[in-house]
């Protein structure tokens, strides 16, 4: 009989440290204040050989209650099924709760303010197992938070856009830079493909892979963390939620697909 995978939370640890998160009153302004934080999706065990760094997390990460989930999500996971891996990393962020991309500059100063900077430092440090082999950070506003990591000591920093920037050109080219290069760096999971082609001149479908039903609560509906489905329509829908303006703040419309 096949067991059930999913991600059953985060160890004592974590929750404690997760729990302890600084006011993100004092800048609510600036991000989606009143749908809280999301903090991770990986292994929290000490298994993770790889550390994901991004920025915040979106509309789909909030109904998946884990980071890294949606479009974006998806591409990440593309890039590890490259380096081989289909488990062991994990995935945090810079800003814990989603901050509000034309408020960036103003957010920002949550990376620098002292309560945030020693939480968020003290949450890497619990993050830094004994198998990690590599840190990317993904985007600006990530790796400015890893600049500011003290206890990052000599473990390889990988710096490259985004998933969702809007350059593609120069995310695929980044992208494919640091695949050969980590693929030098991270020893592959034993059913990972290291294999794989690298990227090409653009983002293609082959680049996507799902959520693993790994990083999901238990009870997540089969397309969340999938959206190949919305890829290939007519229009194009690259998620299942969105913000609907001008109530954005506080209302997220999440469409499942037709069966």
């Amino acid at each position: 009989m096949a067991t059930v995978e999913y991600d059953p939370g985060p160890p004592p640890a974590f929750a404690d440290k997760f729990d302890a998160l600084p006011s993100y009153a004092p800048f609510k302004d600036h991000f989606w204040f009143d749908w809280g934080p999301v903090f991770y999706r990986g292994r929290l065990d000490g298994t993770a050989k790889v550390l994901c760094m991004a920025s915040d997390p979106g509309a789909t990460e909030r109904i998946a209650g884990r980071t890294l989930v949606g479009d974006a999500g998806q591409r990440t996971q593309g890039f590890f099924a490259k380096l081989g891996l289909t488990r062991s990393y994990l995935c945090l962020n810079a800003y814990s709760v989603a901050l509000i991309p034309s408020h960036a500059n103003q957010g920002a100063a949550v990376l620098t303010d002292p309560a945030h900077l020693a939480w968020r430092n003290s949450l890497f440090d619990l993050a830094k197992g004994p198998h990690l082999q590599a840190i990317i950070g993904f985007g600006v506003q990530a790796q400015k938070a890893v600049s500011l990591w003290p206890g990052r000591g000599s473990v390889p920093f990988i710096r490259i856009p985004h998933p969702s920037s809007h350059d593609e050109s120069v995310l695929v080219t980044k992208w494919a830079q640091a695949v050969t290069q980590l693929r030098a760096i991270v020893t592959p999971d034993p059913d990972g493909n290291i294999t794989l082609p690298n990227y090409g001149a653009k983002f293609t479908e082959a680049d996507y892979r799902p959520i693993p039903r790994c990083d999901l609560p238990f009870g997540a509906p089969a397309f969340l963390g999938d959206d190949s489905v919305g890829r290939a329509a007519v229009p194009r829908r690259l998620t299942s939620v969105s913000r609907p303006s001008p109530d954005d703040r506080h209302t997220l419309i999440w469409v499942a697909p037709k069966s």
